[in-house]
């Protein structure tokens, strides 16, 4: 049997607050910026340019390391591409793995950096990705496309956080402060992911299993860029948060 309820105890329960709730898309605003410009250049390409725009902006807007080889005069594209070339992606597919791989490891690095140190970081990590494929490829003349690269940048960084998440403040951030090397090199679910990351990436690239894309992956780029991130990180964070 039920207890009668006093007119005081009505009261306290509806002064009550309510349980806040999580908003289904809690992406910070420049993680949504840099998916909206990949998002918008991708639909612009496919339903506004002809092929042969669409072939003008990849040599304009693509990294073509053959570009820097000598044989050709460096313009003004030549200095910009090593940035665009993120915003640019081969297929639909390659779209929707990268920005779905941007929001799951972007989104807390843009919460614990600001805005304006991960668009550095975004930059510095996919230059740093197409600089190592460059060198590997200097002669190469297929336009790499993709921000894989600087993705791989901020799986680099997640991993010397050691995967660690805060979410005190509402919106989800890597915790603590990056790890040193020898503790990320002992801890064994970091190093599992990092397997597993390795054994994908060398998959992809050198059989070129993806499905949905056409060509292969550009394997050289995500290690570059992974690197940067992994060992860069400390040069973009300058605040140490506890877990």
């Amino acid at each position: 049997m039920s207890e009668p309820v006093s007119p005081s105890e009505i009261e306290q329960t509806d002064d009550a607050p309510e349980p806040r709730r999580e908003p289904i898309f809690n992406l910070p605003p420049v993680v949504l910026a840099v998916i909206g410009i990949c998002v918008v250049v991708h639909l612009i390409r496919v339903y506004t340019l002809t092929d042969d725009q669409d072939f003008a902006l990849l040599v304009r807007a693509a990294f073509i390391p053959v570009r820097y080889s000598g044989r050709y005069d460096l313009d003004v594209y030549a200095f910009t591409s090593p940035f665009t070339y993120a915003f640019l992606h081969g297929g639909l597919a390659h779209l929707v793995i990268n920005m779905v791989w941007l929001a799951a490891f972007g989104s807390p690095l843009a919460n614990r950096y600001g805005a304006l140190r991960f668009a550095l970081f975004f930059g510095a990590t996919g230059l740093a990705a197409v600089a190592l494929f460059f060198a590997l490829h200097p002669l190469e003349q297929t336009p790499l496309v993709g921000a894989s690269g600087a993705i791989s940048g901020m799986m680099g960084a997640a991993a010397r956080y050691g995967f660690r998440v805060d979410r005190s403040s509402g919106h989800a951030a890597f915790a603590g402060a990056p790890l040193p090397i020898g503790a990320v090199l002992r801890s064994r679910g970091v190093m599992t992911f990092l397997g597993v990351w390795m054994v994908i990436n060398l998959v992809t690239g050198l059989v070129g299993f993806a499905p949905g894309i056409d060509g292969q992956i550009a394997w050289e780029a995500h290690i570059g860029g992974f690197v940067a991130g992994f060992f860069g990180v400390r040069v973009f964070d300058r605040r140490d948060r506890t877990p």
